[in-house]
């Protein structure tokens, strides 16, 4: 933990250059992005966002549009290196949506340096 406000602008951004790409998953992530969402008409896939320079250590991300199947409860948001396959870096825990018939979700992703 840092107080000093570059320091958190730097990681911010240093972590938002790992994590161009957003993922929902149906349950915890845990270490290895587990639990993606699939399936779909039309499909479920990752999103790029495009994050902005980090203000007072938050980076925030460009809103992305996800097409959610139908039956699937989204519990967390991940973030990736790569559109599919690549590295996994981080989740968080989202509120809980659930979609009986196909829909959609917008996610306006953020990370916070504390």
């Amino acid at each position: 933990m840092t107080n000093v406000t570059a320091t958190k602008n730097v990681l911010a951004d240093y972590f938002a250059s790992l994590a161009p790409y957003i993922s929902l998953h149906t349950n915890d992530p845990g270490q290895n992005g587990a639990n993606e969402v699939s399936g779909g008409s039309p499909a479920y896939a990752r999103k790029q966002t495009t994050w902005a320079p980090a203000t007072n250590g938050l980076a925030i991300g460009s809103e992305v549009t996800f097409d959610v199947p139908p039956n699937t409860t989204i519990t967390h948001v991940g973030f990736w290196s790569a559109a599919t396959g690549g590295v996994f870096r981080d989740s968080v825990d989202s509120a809980d949506i659930s979609f009986t018939p196909q829909g959609q979700v917008k996610v306006t992703p953020k990370h916070q340096e504390n």
